[in-house]
């Protein structure tokens, strides 16, 4: 069974506590995904800040009246980022050149701080084959080839040179407590999840989340991955750590309890999507016309781009599982077929 302590987030600028030293945050999202949570954890002198939300003036703002209200003006000496997503770590350099230690895990940092250097004007000749292989919407494909893409740096702030570790199966102590570190995998690789040894708090981010999924996307700078097998590994390895009392606090949505049932959903959520997937493409389709079966919904132009790539997420799990078989077309596109 899953609970919700609390039925209702704080409002901007406001925090609430959900455990002793604990405040949870929230920041805007300017998309579908509307809010990240961020928390806080009393360090006496000062204060460990798990995630951050994007580098926007909206967002410097907020973190400006949460400093000077509910974190009684006590500076941040830690940012702890989860994973580097911009939505987690868009202010985390920002929080450095106020004088805060940054601690990541390293294969997080190093994607952070790639993205942010590598800004592109225009679309690479690689993203526009990886689209069309992937078989993306002619219109959509055009639309976006006149912008400019989406860059890393337009919502992150300029990652620091340097920065602390966090690995798995390594230990943190923040907020009174100490925690043992776990990674997820799958929906950002090396993704840190936080286990408190002295109660039952876990510091979830995107790998564990209620309600909804995470992304499971593949991307242009790895087209043939396959974050769907590494995401049911790090789920059914995190679930033996799980117990129906911990509250977790994940990156979106509400704190909740009923952790165990939550992880295997999280697993049986994909497994039943990929079964759907077989029995659709037991005539050849590309990622594009695979969206009806996996999500039950309308796809809107806002969440296609999301849609594409965790279609290709389970194609590839399929073909690269020998369940499919994936061929190259005439019109530039690969083609899956159940075998």
């Amino acid at each position: 069974m899953i609970g919700y302590p609390w039925t209702d987030p704080p409002a901007e600028g406001q925090a609430t506590q959900v455990a002793e030293g604990v405040l949870w945050m929230r920041l805007p999202l300017p998309m579908a995904l509307d809010h990240v949570n961020v928390y806080a954890l009393d360090d006496g002198d000062g204060w460990a800040v798990i995630d951050t939300g994007f580098a926007s003036n909206r967002c410097r703002a907020i973190w400006q009246t949460l400093l000077d209200g509910p974190m009684a003006g006590k500076p941040v000496t830690r940012v702890i980022i989860t994973h580097h997503h911009p939505d987690h770590v868009g202010l985390a350099g920002w929080f450095v050149d106020q004088g805060a230690e940054l601690l990541m895990p390293r294969t997080a940092y190093l994607m952070a701080r790639m993205l942010t250097l590598d800004e592109q004007p225009a679309y690479p000749a690689r993203t526009i084959d990886f689209y069309r292989r992937a078989g993306m919407n002619a219109e959509i494909l055009a639309k976006r080839l006149a912008e400019r893409p989406f860059n890393f740096a337009d919502c992150v702030a300029p990652m620091p040179l340097g920065f602390t570790r966090l690995q798995e199966g390594g230990s943190i102590t923040m907020g009174g407590r100490n925690w043992d570190i776990r990674m997820g995998n799958g929906h950002a690789p090396e993704h840190a999840t936080f286990w408190s040894a002295d109660d039952d708090l876990v510091i979830g981010g995107d790998q564990l989340l209620p309600s909804i999924s995470p992304n499971i996307g593949v991307y242009p700078t790895e087209p043939n991955a396959d974050p769907l097998a590494e995401w049911i590994e790090a789920c059914e390895r995190l679930a033996q750590f799980a117990n129906p009392d911990q509250l977790v606090l994940g990156g979106h949505k509400l704190p909740f309890t009923g952790l165990p049932t939550r992880m295997r959903q999280l697993v049986d959520n994909h497994h039943g999507a990929l079964d759907r997937l077989i029995a659709h493409i037991a005539r050849p389709q590309r990622a594009g016309d695979c969206f009806a079966p996996l999500f039950k919904r309308k796809i809107g132009a806002g969440e296609y781009g999301l849609a594409l790539v965790e279609s290709l997420a389970h194609l590839n799990h399929l073909h690269q599982d020998g369940r499919a078989s994936r061929t190259l077309g005439d019109d530039g596109g690969y083609w899956f077929q159940a075998i």
